[in-house]
């Protein structure tokens, strides 16, 4: 494999910044996540990305547009978030008293996917990017780029609940130097 993953989380939004469980309503970035997607322009201005891949949320979307790579962009359904179900809009600390113990990576959301489900579609979309050469953008999500990244260095997607996942963060997935054939974490939530 020739290339590295560049996994880029959307800006912040009313949601995000309150700790709202966001999947498929549609909530726009606050002036803050746009200018911390402006931010991400220059970084990803040095790479010559041979595909740029973004979820079909509006947030995504227009995260990759404010980065200056939106003429490149293709739709990708599977880098849509975590689908929360019955949790859509509710802070982790509401679904607690609700369900105490409750652990996203473990139990997943009613109504919504379960972390086996969010696994095969990560696995699914990993599958298909080692089949292209080149560096890749991928604009997506908070707890689905978790997911991705552990998949990526085949780790079981409970490790995901330690990683982090600013908005407008940048993180690249890569390999080892000495072998391309192990899959490492090369910057993360940056």
């Amino acid at each position: 494999m020739s290339h590295q993953l560049f996994l880029i989380r959307h800006g912040k939004t009313t949601w995000s910044e309150a700790g709202r469980h966001t999947s498929r309503t549609e909530i726009a970035l606050t002036a803050e996540g746009e200018r911390g997607a402006r931010r991400l322009a220059p970084m990803l201005s040095r790479v010559d990305f041979t595909a740029v891949l973004v979820s079909p949320r509006d947030r995504a979307r227009r995260t990759c547009v404010l980065a200056k790579l939106g003429a490149q962009a293709v739709l990708e359904p599977d880098l849509t978030e975590w689908d929360y179900g019955d949790y859509e809009g509710l802070t982790s600390a509401q679904i607690l008293r609700k369900r105490p113990g409750w652990n996203l990576f473990r139990d997943g959301c009613p109504g919504g996917e379960t972390p086996a489900q969010v696994r095969r579609r990560a696995d699914r979309l990993l599958g298909r990017l080692a089949k292209m050469e080149g560096d890749i953008a991928l604009f997506s999500h908070g707890h689905f780029g978790r997911v991705l990244a552990v998949r990526w260095v085949r780790w079981p997607i409970a490790a995901g609940q330690r990683l982090l996942l600013d908005p407008a963060s940048l993180s690249i997935l890569g390999h080892e130097r000495r072998n391309p054939a192990a899959p490492v974490l090369t910057l993360w939530n940056s």
